[in-house]
């Protein structure tokens, strides 16, 4: 699926894939692709400006955690995140449900074919 796809849905998605608890940003990248069956790869260099902005709004908070000789950078939700996060899932089912109006409206009763 094209990156450009992704572009006005990346805060929700990533949001999403936190709601669970921490992940440093390769689990990021991951659990996106694994829950999409693998139709979406975001890059690095997509999705940490905008975990960077979502920290900066409040809806995040990070972390920096040791792994052996490695430290990563791992994210989590605040509540403001999780009102964000419902707030994202709320305009998503509005947008589909107009979208789908449009692409496979149903047929009146009584039309013809």
């Amino acid at each position: 699926m094209k990156t450009d796809a992704v572009r006005g849905h990346l805060d929700g998605l990533l949001l999403s894939v936190l709601e669970s608890g921490p992940l440093h940003g390769y689990a990021i990248i991951t659990a996106v692709h694994e829950r999409s069956g693998g139709a979406l790869e975001l890059r690095k260099g997509t999705i940490y400006p905008a975990l960077n902005r979502l920290e900066r709004l409040g809806l995040l908070r990070s972390t920096w955690q040791s792994e052996g000789e490695r430290r990563r950078r791992c994210y989590e939700l605040t509540d403001e995140g999780r009102r964000g996060l419902d707030e994202e899932r709320s305009t998503w089912r509005e947008f589909t449900a107009a979208i789908g109006a449009v692409l496979e409206p149903r047929r009146a009763p009584g039309h013809a074919t």
